[in-house]
């Protein structure tokens, strides 16, 4: 059983999510506050986090950053704002997750569950023998570990980060719009584009050399993104000259 930490200062809406978490099978624990959130996740580590931005004694962003310093943990964030801003900032520290104030909670539900999908490949995988690493220049991937490197280095990817990665890399050359990047990586037919915006960005700052020049993933105006293998970037480099 799935263990899910739900952190909101607003009792309502912590018995409402507990509630429907409950019966769609989950080991649900609530939180009011952020430093307690941050005590209970240490002392049992949850398999998720529902996170609300908006907390007495410390915001959710502290608690996120707080709770990921020790590795990784999937987060969902709530908040009552709307603004574009206050989403990214969730998106910023690491969120993997972003529903606004009102919501539905089966919709909420829908959103654990395809976290913990994600996040849970690698658990089922590492009893695998076979491993088929997805490399591209100095990106190596291993989707069974849902392990990542540049150039032998550890690469620390969120949930959707990785799997960001991982379509671009599987999709070499093609320009994908933000909206299949919704469909595709977070299964989601409707939603908030800033998110696929923000998760392309922090990626860029994690893979590229100077993320303000991106040569891997790159924007197409008009259209979406596209990841431009290192070796087709020699290739037309040479075809310059």
């Amino acid at each position: 059983m799935k263990r899910v930490l739900v952190v909101d200062d607003d009792p309502t809406v912590s018995e409402v999510v507990a509630g429907y978490l409950d019966r769609a099978g989950f080991a649900v624990d609530v939180a009011a506050d952020g430093p307690t959130a941050v005590a209970q996740a240490a002392r049992r580590t949850p398999d998720l986090v529902v996170l609300d931005l908006m907390l007495p004694g410390m915001d959710g962003l502290e608690v996120c950053r707080r709770i990921r310093a020790t590795g990784p943990l999937p987060v969902i964030m709530l908040t009552a704002r709307g603004d574009e801003e206050d989403r990214i900032l969730g998106l910023e520290v690491g969120a993997d997750d972003y529903v606004t104030k009102p919501f539905s909670p089966r919709e909420l539900v829908l959103r654990v569950e395809s976290v913990l999908r994600r996040s849970g490949a690698s658990t089922a995988a590492r009893a695998g023998t076979a491993r088929t690493w997805l490399r591209s220049g100095p990106l190596a991937l291993d989707p069974t570990a849902r392990r990542a490197t540049r150039s032998g280095v550890e690469l620390a990817l969120t949930i959707r980060e990785f799997d960001l990665l991982e379509f671009f890399i599987r999709h070499p050359g093609r320009a994908t719009s933000r909206e299949q990047l919704m469909q595709q990586v977070w299964g989601w037919e409707f939603g908030d584009l800033s998110t696929v915006t923000v998760h392309v960005r922090r990626l860029r700052e994690k893979v590229e050399n100077d993320p303000a020049r991106p040569r891997l993933i790159s924007t197409v105006w008009g259209v979406g993104y596209r990841f431009d293998p290192p070796g087709d970037q020699e290739a037309e480099a040479g075809d310059d000259r």
